[in-house]
């Protein structure tokens, strides 16, 4: 069996942030819960600039029961950067229940699958 090429493994790892992207577009965590690990954390700062986050299950939480996202909702994959086994990535979301999102993705490669670790965030309100 050949090594993937990294045209591969940056084609994964897009697919897995495309889930991410349509279950938040489609405010339904059924669609992006393939793309993370059950362990994965979610960490951000609250408007009293607090940290505030823990396991990912709140996002699950949030995207079915408060996210209303509008008609023109765009999630962008701004970048991904690939060190072996691990990759670290950047999407832009517009206009999800008035707010936009800035989001920093950690994956790793865990037997054979790319797999979302941790994701941080930055949310500010929508123009």
């Amino acid at each position: 069996m050949s090594k993937p090429t990294y045209v591969q493994e940056y084609q994964a790892i897009v697919d897995v942030l495309n889930q991410y992207n349509e279950g938040g577009k489609q405010a339904k965590s059924s669609l992006m819960k393939p793309a993370f690990s059950d362990q994965a954390t979610i960490f951000g700062v609250d408007g009293q600039t607090k940290l505030t986050g823990g396991p990912i299950q709140g996002l699950f939480d949030t995207i079915d029961n408060a996210f209303r996202p509008s008609p023109e909702a765009q999630g962008v994959i701004v970048y991904i950067d690939i060190v072996g086994t691990a990759a670290s990535a950047r999407i832009d979301t517009n206009d999800i229940s008035g707010f936009c999102f800035t989001d920093f993705f950690n994956l790793l490669k865990v037997e054979g699958k790319w797999t979302v670790v941790s994701k941080i965030y930055h949310t500010h309100v929508a123009p």
